[in-house]
This record gives C-alpha cells, sequence and structure tokens, in this order.
C-alpha cells in the first residue's frame, strides 16, 4: 500500500511534524533490563524516558514465559559464585559474579513490594522464579507509578551525538502514528536486548541487535561476540517454544528408532544434538519423566508442554521430531562492551544492560540462559540507570541544548549522501525481506556456526560483506515500517558480521564457541576479543590479568587490570 504524499513527509529527517521530546535519561529497550534501569534512573529524581518497539510488558523475552533467577541465599552465594566461574573456563570475572548475586538478591523483595506474588515455603517468599508476563506487568506499573514515560510501538533506529561525541539522545519512529520522534537526553542506555536473527524463537523477534548496531555507529566496542550461537532445543512441529527443561527426562531416537543415547559419565553430552541432527532427523519421547517429573512440567513449564497439548500428543509415550532453534546472542554472550562498574561504554554518557550488554564477565563464552541472564538483567539495570542519572546531572542544565547530529547510516541512509529518498532511483533501494534472508541463510544452519571452521567462515563472511555493502544503498522510506524493516536488516547483517569475524579470530574451542578445526582449549588464550568497525572490521585481545578484578583495557583512561594489544584492522574476509 502507498502511503498518502502527506504521510511520507513525516518522515523526513526535518519534518515539522517529528515529535520532539526531551528527557534527562532515555532508556531503550521494553524487558526487565530497561525496566529496571528506568525505575533506577527515575529514583535519582531525573527525568526519565523509555521507548520500546513493542508495548512494554508483552514484548521480549522475558515476558513470554516463565524464568528462573540467580538469587541464592546468603549461605549459598559462595557456592553459586564458584559454579558459574567454572562454567565460564576462566574467562568469567568473581567480582562480576559476586556483585550480580548480591544486587539480585537485595532487589527481589521490592518487585514483591511491587505487588508481584511469589510462592511461599512456610510462611516465607520463594523468589526462585518468576512468571514472566505477570512480573513484566508489575514492573510497567511500577514505571508508571514514579512517573517514567513510557513510548509504546516507538522503536529507537539512531543515536543522537554532540559535538564531543558524547550521546545526546535518540531518534526513532512511532508506528501507530506514522511519524519520526526525537528524544534529546543527557544520558541514554542501551537495553534494547540481543540478536537471535528472527529465528521465531518465543519472544526473540523483538530482539534484532539494534542496539549493538547503534552503540557501534557512536564509537563503542562489542565484546566476545564469538560467543553468539547459541541453539535450543524445541519440537519440530512448532520450533519456537525453546524450552529445554523437559527434554532433560527424554529418550532421543533416528528414523528408524534406534536408541542415541548421548550421555557422558552419566549426564548428556552438549554436542549429542547438533551432532545427531546434522546425520538425519532425531525424535524425543519423555519416558523417563516420572509422576512427579510430569507435575511439574505441566505445571511450571507449562509453556513447554502446551504445544503438546494443542496437538494432542501425548509426550511420555509418543516420539516427536525435535529441531535446534538459533537464539543467538540472547542466551549467548556477545554485545556492547562495558567500561566500568556502571555499565558505561566507550561513549560518554552511552551505557548498556541485559542482553544488549555483553555478558563475559558473568559467563565468559558459555551461555548465561535463563537464571543467570535474568539476575544480569536485574543488576545490570540499575547499575546503568543509576550511571546515566549522574552522568545526565553532570552536564547540568545545558544537557539538551548541545549541538546533535544523528549517528545512523545502514538501513536509514547511504554513506554521504545529501539527497532524500524521493530523489534516489529505484534501482538502489535494497529489498529488506531479502538481506533477511541472506544473512538467515548463513546464520542458521549447524553446520556453519555451531561447527565452526575457518574456511567455513570466510565463505560466510565473504556473503555477509555482499548483503552489507546492499543495504548501503539507499532504502525505501514510504511508511514508517520501512524504516524500521531496512534498520532491522541493517543490523542483524551488522550483528552477522561481528560475530563470525571474531569467531575466525579465536582460534580455539572453549565453551558454546567451537572450532573444528581447533578442537582444544587454549589456556594460553585468555583473553576477551573486543570487536568493532563498519566498512573496515577489526578485532582486539584485552589480556585477562586478574580474576578478581575487571579486566578494562584503556589504561590511559584510567581503566585497569588488562592488557590490550593493538587492534587488528582487516578485513573480514582476511583471517
Amino acid at each position: 500500500m502507498t502511503a498518502k504524499k502527506e504521510d511520507k513527509e513525516l518522515l523526513r529527517a526535518d519534518s515539522e511534524n517529528e515529535l520532539q521530546l526531551t528527557a534527562d535519561v532515555l532508556v531503550i529497550g521494553g524487558g526487565p533490563a530497561a525496566a529496571w534501569a528506568a525505575w533506577a534512573a527515575a529514583s535519582q529524581g531525573v527525568k526519565v524516558i523509555i521507548v520500546d518497539k513493542g508495548f512494554l510488558g508483552t514484548s521480549g523475552a522475558a515476558a513470554a514465559s516463565g524464568n528462573g533467577i540467580m538469587a541464592p541465599s546468603p549461605e549459598n552465594w559462595d557456592k553459586v559464585l564458584s559454579e558459574r566461574y567454572r562454567l565460564g573456563k576462566n574467562l568469567a570475572n568473581l567480582r562480576w559474579i559476586e556483585r550480580v548475586i548480591e544486587k539480585t538478591w537485595l532487589s527481589l523483595p521490592l518487585v514483591e513490594d511491587w505487588g508481584y506474588r511469589f510462592p511461599k515455603e512456610n510462611g516465607e517468599s520463594v523468589r526462585q522464579s518468576y512468571y514472566g508476563p505477570e512480573y513484566m506487568r508489575v514492573l510497567r506499573k511500577n514505571l508508571l507509578r514514579v512517573g517514567v514515560k513510557i513510548l509504546d510501538q516507538s522503536p529507537a533506529l539512531e543515536l543522537l551525538l554532540a559535538d564531543d561525541g558524547s550521546v545526546a539522545g535518540a531518534r526513532g519512529v512511532q508506528r501507530q502514528n506514522h511519524c519520526t520522534y526525537t528524544v534529546r537526553a543527557g544520558a541514554v542506555v542501551l537495553a534494547n536486548g540481543g540478536c537471535a536473527f528472527l529465528s521465531k524463537a518465543l519472544g526473540c523477534n523483538t530482539n534484532t541487535g539494534d542496539g549493538l548496531l547503534m552503540a557501534v555507529e557512536a564509537g563503542g566496542e562489542l565484546s566476545s561476540m564469538e560467543a553468539s550461537n547459541h541453539y535450543a532445543i524445541s519440537t519440530a512441529f512448532n520450533a519456537t517454544v525453546t524450552r529445554g527443561v523437559p527434554f532433560g527426562w527424554a529418550s532421543f531416537t533416528d528414523e528408524a528408532g534406534n536408541d542415541l543415547g548421548g550421555y557422558v559419565n552419566g549426564r548428556r553430552d552438549p554436542s549429542f544434538l547438533p551432532n545427531a541432527l546434522l546425520k538425519g532427523p532425531v525424535y524425543a519421547r519423555l519416558d523417563r519423566a516420572t509422576p512427579e517429573v510430569k507435575a511439574v512440567i505441566e505445571k511450571s513449564h507449562f509453556i513447554a508442554y502446551l504445544p503438546y497439548k494443542k496437538a494432542d500428543i501425548d509426550p511420555y509415550t509418543e516420539r516427536v521430531p525435535i529441531t535446534l532453534v538459533l537464539e543467538g546472542t540472547v542466551r549467548g554472550t556477545g554485545g556492547i562492551r562495558l567500561t566500568d562498574d556502571s555499565c558505561g561504554t566507550k561513549v560518554p554518557g552511552l551505557y548498556a544492560a541485559g542482553d544488549a550488554a555483553s555478558r563475559e564477565f558473568l559467563a565468559g563464552l558459555a551461555s548465561g540462559g535463563g537464571g543467570p541472564n535474568a539476575a544480569w538483567a536485574i543488576s545490570t539495570g540499575q547499575w546503568a540507570g543509576v550511571g546515566a542519572a549522574a552522568f545526565a546531572r553532570s552536564l547540568g542544565d545545558h544537557a539538551n541544548k548541545r549541538v546533535a547530529r544523528p549517528a545512523g547510516q545502514a538501513g536509514l541512509r547511504s554513506p554521504g549522501a545529501g539527497r532524500s529518498s524521493s530523489q534516489s532511483p529505484a534501482s538502489e533501494t535494497f529489498d529488506s525481506e531479502a538481506i533477511v534472508r541472506g544473512v538467515q541463510a548463513e546464520m542458521f544452519p549447524l553446520e556453519k556456526n555451531y561447527l565452526r571452521s575457518e574456511q567455513g567462515l570466510l565463505d560466510s563472511l565473504a556473503k555477509l560483506e555482499t548483503l552489507w555493502q546492499q543495504v548501503q544503498a539507499q532504502t525505501k522510506q514510504d511508511t514508517v515500517r520501512d524504516l524500521e524493516f531496512s534498520r532491522r536488516a541493517a543490523s542483524l547483517t551488522a550483528v552477522a558480521r561481528w560475530a563470525y569475524f571474531s569467531a575466525l579470530h579465536r582460534t580455539e574451542t572453549r565453551s558454546e564457541h567451537i572450532r573444528v578445526d581447533y578442537p582444544e582449549t587454549d589456556p594460553n588464550q585468555h583473553y576477551y576479543q573486543a570487536t568493532g568497525g563498519l566498512e573496515k572490521l577489526w578485532v582486539r585481545r584485552d589480556w585477562i590479568t586478574n580474576a578478581l578484578a575487571q579486566p578494562l583495557v584503556e589504561i590511559a583512561s584510567g581503566e585497569r587490570n588488562a592488557i590490550a594489544t593493538p587492534p587488528l584492522l582487516t578485513t573480514q574476509t582476511t583471517p
């Protein structure tokens, strides 16, 4: 459908009808991390606006189902701390794990005060998990109570930068009003999730890597992007619900009904299922579940049981085909690199929280999915919100009077183009849906993204480079959806390039990063990999020198406890 001429005018960057707002702190996102960040900033007495591409409270992975929370009681802190560090294989950070555990434990009573009802045992609240829809409803209600302004259906598309390089707000579109908006702010928190590459994993189709692209365009860095290939088990007939707990009581068989085993020393081998699926169809039957386990599955994990119920399948007696769905960085680790305890980034005034931020301090290159990531959202959201409020206050009254320029390029405007989309020949526009399909063709297959090799990564990077060149063209901008979808295509392409470029340069197998040409974990690769760049990609090794201290690398600016090598500047097709 062609938009009316007056509608098209609303989409111009200089439109007089653009919604113009100001705040001290702008939070971008709509999940738990964003909600906690907005509340924490508001608790400092500053004006806060939060923008979400969906309806805050119902969009995102957390709102789709229940989730555990890494919030052990104090007597168990040491045990959980050591276990998380062990899973991180020497890349996690003890001090940060302890900070997250403590902050989460202290924060959950607040949720109860706001109206969430945790289950009770012997009269005491058991705060070990939450029911997503109710949890997010309570968080939204609390934000409205403390005066946070919420803009729903308003995806942010690009950051604004002041002349000194600090962040000055963001610009986006409002779907329902068919207009653009600008929020001028003293500080910004990016809490708009990771990237699941539109795989249809439950609740993850709002997680398209927008924040990662915005951060890099503004001058920020990413880290541990090689840990971007988390796959989750799902039934093949409804490949969206990625809750793996029930499959812990499953027997797996091939097409002919032969038992595939998959156990090592009594525990399921994590690489068993991907390797089995590469050989042919795999079927699961939950025949190892006891009556007690069945009751738990059908009550506490009802979202995972629902597909069987709707299909009139008895999962305990009937075998069903299963598959693996890519969740990318949502349950992976990679994201925006944090540079201080308040979740600041390399860009002054820009903060990151939740899945948008790298979780390397919490998980190394392993998955923090589930309880750890839920705790990470609660804690980093608050640290980022408080940090952003302090930065905004430090600017004084002139914060929103700074001269600012939009930082977005790919998917919004072609580099150096001074003409509007109406002046561009139609041949220069790109097909957003085709770009997305091209990215998915490189990211979804197990043989490309799960089992990685130098040649395979180089081949995929060459194809992704072609897609990246295509999204530099002018975009169709007749409607707000055109703007949103073209920007989304650019974000997915950018994240895929950074993920594979980082994977190419970590020449070992560690946690979720598997290199078939380097099958062993190399104890000498005791570093995080920072990455960034748009036209020219780069990686840098941030050597970890102290497991107790935060490994930061910009020694000249007062950061500490790591040694940085010079970045390797190259194109994505050169190892």
